[in-house]
C-alpha cells in the first residue's frame, strides 16, 4: 500500500505537564490491574517516568512505624485526589490509526484515546497509513514529542509486494525485511498454509508478534487452532474459532447464493456461525479451550465493533457523535458497498436477533477461556460501524462485563493481560513500583460503573431532581506526563468543529 504523507501526522506536543522529579497522587484508591482488590487511600509516588512507591496512608504498618508521608519537594508536583480512583493505563490491542479519509489528522484519534485513559495501542496491519508512517509516529510517541498513546505497529502481511507469495522462503524474507523496517509484529488474514506457517515461524524466530483475522475465504486451509499450534500470538475477532468446533460439517452452512464480496451478506452470515458450532460446555467446546490453552493463544475479541450488528440504531445515534465525530468519519459510515464495514444497507430485525444469539455463545467462549486461565485482551477496531476511538474502548470494557468477567477481571484484561500480549508486561500494565507511570485517574468508582470512564460523562438525576452530567477521566498519565483529559476532549471538539466548517457544515449531516 502507499504510505501516508507527513501532512497527516500528529502535531508537536503542546499539552501535558511533566515528567516531574517527583509527582505524588494523594489519597487515591487503586485498582492495580493484577486482580488484587482495591486499596486506599494510597499516595502514589512517581519519580520521572517510573512509579517509585505506593504509600498506604492508613495501613497499620505505616502507623506503627510512624512513617512520614512522602513530599513532592520544590521541583515536584502534588495533586490531592481524595475520592478519586486510579487504574493502570488502558490498552487498545486492535486500534487502527485513522487515515486521512476518516479524520482531520492522526491527532484526532490520539486525543480521543488519551481522553479515555488509553495509553497503549496496537495497530494491526498499519493498513490505513502504512508501516513507515506508523513507525515514525510510534517513535515520536515513545520520546513524547507528540501527545499520543504508545504505538505497536503490526504490519499487514505482504505490504509492498505486487505479487503473491509462492514459496515459504519468500515469506520468511519478507518477514525479516518487515522487522528491519521497524515492525513490532505481523497482521495476517490467512494464507496458503505452507506460506502462512513459514511466516509465523520466522516472526517467532525474530521476536515479532503475530495476529490473525482468519478470513472465512482462507479457513479451508487453517482455522484458529491450526495457526495457534503454529505459534500465532493472537486471534482477532472470533473468526476461525467456532469453525474448529464443527461436527458433521467442514464449512459454515452458507446459503447457495452467498457472495463473500457482498459485505452486508457477509456480516449477516457471520452472525450465524456460532450457532453451528459446539454447544457451550460440551466436550468439543472444552477440548478446544484445552487445545488453545496448550498452544498459548490470546483472544482479542473486539466485541465493540460487532455490537453494531445487534443494534444498528444504538450505534448510529450514540450521544458522542454530535460533538466528537469528524465529518470525514461520518461520511465514510454512510451505507456504501465500497467502504469496508459500512454495510448496513437494509439491516433488519432478523439480522439483529441472529447477532444477539451469536453474541451469547461468543461471549460464553471468551469468558470460559479467560476463567480457565487463558489470556484475553481488549481491542476495538475503531473507525468502523459507527464506533469511535476512545469511546469504543470503554464500550469494550462494558461488553467484557456483559460476557461474565468481574469488573476486576475486565480491568486485568485491559491492562496487564494486554501488556503481556505485547511483550511489555515488565514495564506496563499494573500499578507496581518500578514500572512506568501510565495511569488513569477517574473521579468515581469504575468497578461500580464502567460508564464513569466515558470522557463525556453520563447524565444522571440528583436527589433534588436536577439532571447533571458527571464522570469522565480526570487525568491520563503516560510516561510520567500528566494530561488533562477534559482538555484533550475539548481539543477533539475543536478539531471536529473546524473540519465541519471546512466542509460547510455546522452539525452532523443526515445519513439519508
Amino acid at each position: 500500500m502507499s504510505q501516508t504523507s507527513d501532512e497527516h501526522a500528529a502535531t508537536d506536543r503542546t499539552v501535558g505537564d511533566g515528567p516531574y522529579s517527583r509527582l505524588i497522587l494523594r489519597n487515591v484508591t487503586i485498582v492495580d490491574g493484577t486482580l488484587a482488590p482495591p486499596q486506599g487511600p494510597v499516595d502514589i509516588v512517581v519519580e520521572g517516568n517510573r512509579i517509585q512507591a505506593l504509600y498506604l496512608v492508613n495501613s497499620p504498618m505505616a502507623r506503627m512505624q510512624a512513617r512520614t508521608r512522602p513530599e513532592a519537594g520544590p521541583d515536584g508536583r502534588e495533586i490531592d485526589l481524595t475520592g478519586h480512583w486510579v487504574l493502570p493505563g488502558l490498552f487498545d490491542c486492535h486500534g487502527h490509526i485513522a487515515s486521512a479519509n476518516k479524520a482531520p489528522s492522526v491527532q484526532y484519534p490520539y486525543d480521543l484515546w488519551l481522553a479515555h485513559g488509553v495509553t497503549s495501542v496496537r495497530d494491526p496491519g498499519c493498513f490505513r497509513n502504512g508501516l513507515d508512517f506508523t513507525r515514525r509516529e510510534a517513535d515520536r510517541s515513545a520520546d513524547n514529542s507528540i501527545a499520543a498513546p504508545r504505538i505497536a505497529p503490526y504490519v499487514g502481511f505482504g505490504e509492498g509486494r505486487d505479487e503473491p507469495f509462492r514459496e515459504p522462503d519468500e515469506a520468511r524474507a519478507w518477514v525479516a525485511s518487515a522487522a528491519e523496517r521497524g515492525a513490532d509484529g505481523i497482521k495476517f488474514f490467512g494464507y496458503e498454509p505452507v506460506i502462512f506457517k513459514a511466516a509465523i515461524e520466522e516472526a517467532n524466530k525474530l521476536g515479532l508478534g503475530t495476529a490473525c483475522h482468519h478470513a472465512p475465504i482462507t479457513l479451508g486451509g487453517a482455522n484458529a487452532l491450526t495457526t495457534s499450534r503454529w505459534g500465532l500470538t493472537s486471534i482477532e475477532h472470533w473468526y476461525g474459532i467456532p469453525e474448529a468446533m464443527f461436527s458433521g460439517q467442514r464449512v459454515q452452512n452458507y446459503p447457495v447464493d452467498y457472495n463473500y464480496e457482498d459485505e452486508q451478506q457477509r456480516f449477516y452470515q457471520s452472525g450465524q456461525v456460532w450457532q453451528q458450532a459446539a454447544e457451550p460446555g460440551s466436550a468439543p467446546w472444552n477440548q478446544l479451550i484445552d487445545d488453545l490453552l496448550e498452544a498459548g493463544a490470546t483472544l482479542c475479541p473486539t466485541f465493540e465493533v460487532y455490537a453494531t450488528c445487534r443494534d444498528v440504531e444504538k450505534a448510529r445515534t450514540s450521544a458522542w457523535h454530535s460533538d466528537y465525530t469528524a465529518p470525514q468519519m461520518w461520511d465514510f459510515w454512510r451505507p456504501n458497498p465500497h467502504n469496508h464495514g459500512s454495510v448496513f444497507y437494509d439491516w433488519t430485525t432478523e439480522m439483529e436477533v441472529a447477532w444477539r444469539h451469536n453474541f451469547e455463545r461468543w461471549m460464553a467462549f471468551v469468558s470460559d477461556y479467560y476463567h480457565r486461565g487463558g489470556r484475553v485482551v481488549t481491542g476495538t477496531d475503531p473507525g468502523n460501524a459507527y464506533k469511535l476511538w476512545g469511546f469504543g474502548s470503554v464500550e469494550e470494557l462494558e461488553l467484557f462485563r456483559e460476557a461474565g468477567l468481574h469488573p476486576l477481571e475486565v480491568i486485568n484484561a485491559a491492562t496487564l493481560q494486554s501488556a503481556e500480549l505485547l511483550g511489555v508486561g515488565a514495564d506496563l500494565g499494573s500499578i507496581t513500583p518500578g514500572k512506568i507511570a501510565d495511569l488513569v485517574v477517574v473521579g468515581e468508582n469504575p468497578l461500580a460503573n464502567l460508564k464513569v470512564l466515558y470522557a463525556n460523562g453520563r447524565v444522571r438525576l440528583r436527589e433534588g431532581g436536577e439532571l447533571d452530567r458527571s464522570g469522565g477521566v480526570r487525568y491520563t498519565i503516560k510516561d510520567g506526563i500528566v494530561y488533562d483529559a477534559p482538555q484533550l476532549l475539548a481539543r477533539v471538539a475543536d478539531q471536529v468543529a473546524e473540519a465541519r466548517a471546512k466542509a460547510g457544515q455546522t452539525a452532523l449531516e443526515p445519513l439519508g
